[in-house]
């Protein structure tokens, strides 16, 4: 069980979190053409949509209701009903996103009864769109856990307004999988890649792999989602063979839907590492009655040979984190696996996961913190890796010490969204970039052994 420190600053000197209603925001960019209209300044939007566009390096839909000051000492509710008309009059959108911020919040808007009110009022626009309130009130929370409620609401309202009679493919075998927004594109391929290797076909809520890996979309662009999952296709949620979850934050999802459909679940804080691949493809294996296809088996014979490759390099190595709490909780096994020491770890936030990790000690705060922690190390026992977002790399050339990037947002790092940490392929490819940033850095030679036996 790992020690929680509490933070005790009355503020953020170098803010770690990134707040709920981004999260909420990128959990409607895997929907298809959808688009999230987040309910507060247009501050609040536009910082949400300018590191979105920075990490994934491509256009993303955002709407705002642009509540001014006057709207936000009398009340804002004619600000959303004439965001929403807008929106549905365009004739584009399918799906809205409907994201409360800090303001609102602290406001006391009911966005529900709003959405009740848009339907009354205008109730043929209402057939045209399907309207999902999510509040994500950003002083409370982190990014993970706005993409979770999200992904809730999304479950609560897809079970009320479609029917299995919308889609087709349901006579094909399928599981549901509630992937945690610590997974990137390239980790969700990864992922149904593995679940098609079962003859699975994967309905993943929401798929970003579809609408945010980089590819170039036809025609000029689009004030909605280029792809993603379909809506309608979760009426089929209930008929699965079971749900498989990935981050402790998407718990209350998976228990939500298991309630309302009986579907069994199967959960896991992360993918990353032999032994929770190992999970995934036991499972598999296990729901489906299926052998382990050959190139599965392939991989994992690589990355073991990998993690000898690497041992001498990374064994004993300090590392220090910095992320929201499922992301650093799926590194924690991965880098126990290889005997790497992890003597700096700060979260955005506290978790029940973190709290019951192998993690010696978890700091709750900023990277000012992270920067002060390591700084009162003696110089031997200085963490020789750094890994974290872009603003982790700054703190990394200041210090010194070779930084491996990872999590959001990755400003300075061309492909963020496309790499691959899941799976045995994933894991390899990790094992291999962390020992040559190391050895590049120089820090790569081993201590020479002095036996205690010697001449003094």
């Amino acid at each position: 069980m790992a020690e929680l420190i509490k933070r005790k600053k009355a503020l953020s000197v170098r803010p770690l979190k990134s707040g709920q209603p981004t999260g909420a925001a990128l959990a409607f960019q895997g929907i298809r053409n959808a688009i999230p209209m987040l309910h507060g300044s247009q501050g609040c939007t536009a910082f949400t949509k300018v590191f979105f566009v920075r990490h994934f390096r491509d256009p993303i839909p955002l709407q705002t209701t642009a509540m001014d000051q006057v709207s936000t000492v009398m009340g804002g509710d004619d600000n959303v009903i004439t965001g929403l008309k807008t929106i549905a009059e365009g004739g584009q959108a399918q799906v809205i996103g409907l994201i409360t911020t800090g303001l609102t919040e602290v406001q006391g808007s009911d966005i529900h009864r709003l959405v009740r009110t848009f339907k009354e009022r205008y109730p043929e626009l209402s057939k045209k769109v399907t309207i999902v309130p999510v509040n994500a009130a950003d002083f409370k929370g982190s990014m993970e856990s706005g993409f979770a409620k999200a992904v809730y609401r999304l479950i609560d309202v897809a079970l009320k307004e479609y029917t299995t009679e919308v889609v087709e493919w349901a006579k094909s075998p399928f599981i549901n999988v509630l992937p945690g927004s610590h997974l990137t594109p390239g980790d969700l391929d990864a992922l149904k890649r593995y679940i098609r290797a079962f003859d699975l076909d994967p309905l993943l809520l929401p798929d970003i792999s579809r609408s945010l890996d980089g590819h170039l979309a036809p025609g000029r662009g689009s004030p909605v989602s280029v792809d993603g999952a379909v809506m309608g296709e979760y009426a089929l949620l209930p008929l699965a063979r079971g749900t498989l979850s990935v981050g402790e934050v998407m718990d209350i999802s998976a228990q939500f839907l298991h309630e309302r459909t009986n579907v069994p679940g199967f959960r896991r804080p992360g993918l990353m590492g032999l032994a929770a691949t190992d999970w995934l493809v036991s499972t598999l294996k296990e729901l489906t009655g299926l052998e382990v296809p050959e190139w599965i088996e392939r991989d994992r014979a690589r990355l073991q040979d990998a993690m000898m490759d690497t041992h001498f390099s990374l064994s004993n190595t300090r590392v220090a984190l910095a992320g929201e709490p499922d992301w650093l909780l799926q590194w924690q096994p991965f880098l126990a696996e290889m005997g790497i020491k992890t003597p700096v770890v700060v979260s955005s936030t506290g978790s029940k996961g973190l709290l019951e990790s192998d993690y010696d000690q978890v700091k709750i705060g900023d990277l000012e913190d992270m920067e002060e922690m390591i700084l009162a190390l003696p110089e031997q026992k200085r963490p020789q890796l750094l890994i974290g977002n872009s603003h982790v790399a700054e703190i990394a050339g200041r210090l010194n010490i070779p930084v491996m990037r990872g999590g959001y947002p990755l400003y300075d790092w061309v492909g963020g969204q496309s790499r691959i940490w899941i799976g045995y392929e994933g894991a390899r490819q990790t094992l291999f970039e962390m020992a040559n940033t190391i050895f590049h850095a120089g820090a790569h030679q081993l201590a020479p052994y002095r036996s205690r036996f010697a001449a003094a």
